[in-house]
């Protein structure tokens, strides 16, 4: 959608995709958050 100006100001999409695109903005959330945490070696993980 665009202004009297013809400027970009709104998009119409599936509320599906919309749903999707707020769960990845959530995961790149807590990737954020947790990106300074110590990390585990798959040895350890497995054991």
């Amino acid at each position: 959608m665009v202004d009297e100006n013809g400027e970009k100001v709104a998009i119409i999409l599936p509320i599906e995709e919309y749903e999707k695109m707020k769960e990845d903005l959530h995961d790149l959330a807590i990737v954020a958050e947790r990106r300074n945490e110590k990390t585990i070696s798959f040895e350890e993980i497995k054991r």
